[in-house]
């Protein structure tokens, strides 16, 4: 009964641990899991150990990872610091803006910004993990209380907003290039050549089949309007091949 208890235990910690970690902001996600894993390992081999069910390359186990227990926090507070380290050659050409609640850069090169919420809703979140709702909550709660932050938010929303039309714009760009080339492909197929067909190769093709199916020789007015269709589309892209 007991080891079942503390199994459930067990359990319930774990789950509110994970349940912890998916409230994490993504960046951070990551460190979290990696810590609930070595601890999960550890426990595991303990237990084992424990009820006798593993040998003493359990025990040497169990010590390497409370090893690596004790030595991985030292480890997580000196990242920081490294990537601080890291970050000072990359940061000569950005700029460091910081408000009461955000902290922010700005790329001269590009002048993108990015940043983190230091304070408030959204705590520990950068900006590129939130949505632009959540993005214009945030401003409205600025805009009652702290100008600076306000204007840097707004900045960074009207960035995101015209980063997003632009990736809209070449999304339907590749869309109509993409329907074009369906469009081409078909006609090929619909004048029965090949893809790379000269315009002799295309005009030749439509003239045999719309004597055998145009309407006045008891053709297929659909048939022959595709076929026209065909030829119209394929000429096109010829004529407008040349001209470039």
């Amino acid at each position: 009964m007991i080891r079942v208890l503390l199994a459930i235990a067990a359990a319930a910690i774990a789950i509110n641990y994970l349940w912890r970690i998916r409230n994490m902001p993504p960046h951070k996600q990551r460190g979290a899991y990696i810590k609930f894993l070595i601890g999960l390992t550890v426990a595991t081999v303990i237990v084992l150990t424990v009820t006798g069910r593993m040998h003493w390359v359990g025990a040497a186990l169990t010590g390497a990872f409370v090893f690596l227990r004790q030595v991985l926090p030292w480890v997580i507070r000196a990242l920081p610091f490294l990537n601080k380290l890291r970050q000072q050659n990359a940061q000569a050409g950005q700029s460091a803006i910081q408000t009461n609640h955000l902290s922010a850069t700005l790329d001269h090169a590009t002048g993108n910004i990015d940043g983190e919420v230091i304070d408030g809703p959204h705590k520990g979140w950068l900006l590129s993990e939130l949505s632009l709702e959540q993005l214009e909550e945030m401003l409205t709660h600025y805009q009652a209380e702290d100008e600076e932050s306000a204007e840097l938010l707004a900045a960074y929303i009207d960035q995101r907003q015209r980063q997003a039309e632009q990736a809209s714009e070449e999304q339907n760009s590749a869309n109509k290039t993409a329907a074009s080339e369906s469009a081409r492909s078909e006609a090929f197929a619909t004048l029965g050549l090949e893809e790379g067909a000269t315009e002799e190769e295309i005009v030749a093709a439509h003239r045999s089949l719309i004597q055998k199916l145009h309407p006045d020789r008891g053709g297929n007015d659909f048939l022959a309007a595709k076929i026209n269709q065909a030829k119209d589309i394929l000429l096109n892209k010829q004529s407008t091949t040349k001209s470039n």
